[in-house]
């Protein structure tokens, strides 16, 4: 359930759920459990990154699964986004049709660790968090969108 009022956390709070929930994604396989189960936290190590740049902008963003909604969002403030992020938000068919059965087929383990490895564009947005909005040290992943003529 969302919370009323402005969303609670700061960028480096949701940089550190994203990161736990990486942990969980790239830890061993359990005995009883399935690769759904890991590809549901590394859906979720990538919606929260991608919040944490809305808490970085001081923006408040819809509680949503969906990482191409979230990042269109971003774009719509004025950030490019760049084209391996948008292409790694293909995990977010990990938030729902891993974690019920029938909606789709099994996860394989390749599939596993191609959702795994797409992390890294995710996540290498955090440790230029630190400032605030105004500076220009997260340019490496999220880039101000050029000015159009529009």
């Amino acid at each position: 359930m969302p919370p009323d009022g402005p969303v609670p956390g700061s960028p480096e709070d949701w940089l550190a759920y994203a990161r736990r929930d990486l942990a969980m994604a790239r830890a061993p396989l359990p005995d009883g459990a399935a690769y759904e189960n890991l590809c549901f936290h590394a859906q979720q190590a990538a919606e929260k990154a991608v919040k944490a740049v809305y808490r970085w902008r001081a923006s408040d963003f819809r509680y949503t699964l969906d990482i191409d909604d979230l990042l269109d969002g971003l774009a719509r403030l004025g950030i490019d986004i760049p084209d391996e992020v948008r292409e790694a938000a293909d995990v977010t068919r990990f938030a729902w049709e891993a974690r019920y059965p029938g909606v789709a087929e099994p996860v394989t383990e390749d599939e596993y660790r191609e959702a795994v490895t797409h992390r890294p564009p995710w996540l290498s947005v955090g440790p230029k968090l630190s400032s605030r909005p105004g500076h220009a040290d997260v340019q490496a992943r999220v880039r101000p969108a050029k000015a159009t003529g529009r």
